[in-house]
């Protein structure tokens, strides 16, 4: 709705510039808001405010001639001006409940987006294969999988890219400890963490250890057909780790998802000679960097893009460069999400900006670093074991669920297993991924087992169980949500327009979620939504409705209710469940 009525307002200004009330020029940008009081309408704009100085007029007399100026529209019963010089529109009740009619109607509810379709790489998770995944790799791996989940079901074209780092210095220490170790049935690799201790000791023990191992290193970049072939054993059995967490943590990334570091080994020399012909290499203490003018550092002096250090060497720098003109240019996409540490923001701006430079991207092709904070245990500190070393994901999850069993397990002790494992599953998983996704993407935040395992306030337990009573409805009718229903809405409670209005945002919220990356606003979103569902429940009955019509009406704003609950816990990555 707030699309039409920025088209309303743009008309409305078109309008008056033609007349001369407005000065000719660009205007800025359109600000259309949810109002908070209902009774000054539902939407609100400022627009009269911004403009009343340039036009010569006070801001209720411009307020006036845009309400004379805006054309009519079935979804608009009324436009007032409020305050200083607000423009206050209030929704057709009878235009939204057709609206709502037509999202239910919808296996997409609706939703469309707004911008023009996409080709969009998502760039996430890209966890380290010397190691097993650790807490460290949750965000990257959640925010991009929800994000990614959106703009597909908008209708972008997603193409997941896991940047896995299987390549560099550290293998060669890996692979002079697998010369040692019978690992072709893998259970010399049943633990990467310990493994990748155990050769980090060698290597710092053994001078002779350690020269086999960069001697290694050599080999395997001159690609030995003996090194790869234990290098490619190493990534498969450490890579289906990482998929194993994947699964269980419910996120869409495959195997073929999969493009790593050692990818676009081939092309980095091709990436220092193609920026040396262009002349933007500068040789420094030996090492190739690319200095740009609008970096610099605290004393002034250019900050360098190293793209090969002075022993002949790659960087993460070179590898991006590669990546990115990678997904430009064969890949053909349109954008570029980048899900990587907030704390990495600087070099993220530097190889844009070395990219664009170079000509290495389309210049319509947009890179973008989502980046986010850091999830730190309780005394605000990044999460680590109690004798500080880093958590692994799979003990977290481990944990979480065992918390969700004993939880679920008190609350319903005649369950049976299966289901009490599934509920719990469901619960332990979504807890610890909704807790994170619905922070702010770039707030360090702290990972608290109590509060994101409760029923109250805004956690996954609290949701999943608000979609469970709203299916509940159906099944007391021997139905389901998405049975066909009979009738249509009709808005005539105030419970049953506030929850109308709020279904109606649906598509608006996944816009922005899509734009900005940023699921918290779902789930803000989801949490008002179920809070207004159980306010429009307690005053509206629905079952024992005594018209018929009344009945159907609210039978139909449950279901949506359900799908839309349904369909947004799903985009955020949650598995839903029937009852609890």
């Amino acid at each position: 709705m707030k699309d039409s009525i920025r088209h309303l307002i743009q008309h409305a200004l078109d309008r008056l510039s033609a007349e001369g009330v407005l000065p000719a020029g660009p205007a800025p940008a359109i600000q259309v808001e949810n109002t908070r009081d209902k009774s000054h309408g539902d939407f609100a704009s400022n627009i009269a405010l911004m403009l009343a100085k340039p036009a010569g007029l006070k801001p209720r007399e411009l307020a006036e001639k845009l309400i004379a100026a805006l054309p009519a529209d079935a979804g608009i019963s009324k436009v007032e001006i409020a305050g200083p010089g607000f423009l206050n529109f209030f929704q057709n009740t009878a235009a939204l409940a057709e609206r709502l009619d037509a999202a239910l109607a919808d296996e997409r509810l609706g939703v469309r987006k707004a911008s023009p379709l996409q080709r969009v790489v998502v760039d996430l998770s890209a966890p380290n294969l010397a190691k097993e995944m650790h807490v460290g790799h949750l965000r990257s791996t959640i925010i991009g999988d929800s994000v990614a989940r959106v703009l597909e079901f908008l209708g972008d074209e997603v193409v997941r890219q896991n940047h896995v780092g299987d390549w560099g210095t550290q293998f060669g220490m890996l692979l002079a400890y697998m010369q040692e170790q019978p690992v072709d049935d893998g259970a010399g690799l049943s633990d990467l963490e310990s493994f990748y201790r155990a050769a980090k000791k060698r290597f710092d023990e053994s001078a002779e250890f350690a020269d086999r191992a960069r001697e290694l290193v050599v080999r395997l970049q001159a690609g030995d057909s003996d090194c790869l072939r234990l290098w490619q054993r190493f990534n498969e059995i450490s890579l289906s780790h990482c998929q194993g967490v994947y699964q269980r943590l419910g996120v869409k990334l495959g195997m073929d998802d999969v493009k790593g570091e050692s990818a676009y080994n081939d092309d980095l020399p091709r990436v220092v000679e193609d920026l040396r012909a262009q002349g933007l290499l500068t040789e420094s203490d030996g090492a190739l960097c690319v200095f740009m003018e609008q970096f610099r550092n605290a004393e002034g002096n250019p900050l360098p893009l190293i793209v090969q250090k002075a022993g002949g060497g790659y960087l993460y720098a070179t590898t991006d460069l590669a990546a990115t003109r990678y997904r430009s240019r064969v890949l053909k996409a349109d954008r570029a999400l980048y899900f990587v540490d907030q704390r990495q923001a600087l070099h993220f701006q530097m190889f844009f900006a070395a990219a664009r430079l170079a000509g290495f991207v389309d210049p319509h092709f947009d890179m973008e670093h989502m980046g986010f904070g850091t999830m730190n245990g309780a005394d605000g500190r990044p999460f680590k074991t109690r004798d500080g070393g880093t958590v692994k994901l799979v003990d977290l999850l481990d944990e979480a669920e065992q918390r969700a069993y004993a939880l679920v397990k008190g609350k319903n002790p005649t369950l049976d297993e299966a289901e009490l494992r599934q509920i719990a599953h469901a619960v332990g998983i979504g807890a610890v991924k909704y807790a994170d996704l619905s922070k702010h993407r770039t707030s360090d935040y702290s990972f608290n087992f109590e509060h994101m395992l409760s029923f109250e306030g805004n956690t996954a337990p609290y949701l999943l169980y608000a979609y469970t009573r709203v299916a509940s409805i159906f099944r007391k009718l021997d139905g389901d949500l998405d049975a066909p229903l009979e009738g249509r809405i009709a808005l005539q409670a105030e419970q049953e327009q506030a929850l109308a209005a709020k279904l109606a945002q649906f598509a608006e919220v996944l816009n922005g979620v899509g734009e900005k990356g940023v699921p918290h606003l779902l789930c803000a979103y989801l949490y008002d939504l179920a809070g207004l569902f159980s306010s429009f429940y307690e005053h509206c009955p629905v079952l024992t409705a005594e018209d018929p019509a009344t009945r159907q009406s609210r039978l139909r704003l449950a279901a949506l209710t359900g799908r839309t609950l349904r369909q947004g816990l799903q985009l955020l990555g949650l598995e839903t469940l029937e009852r609890m």
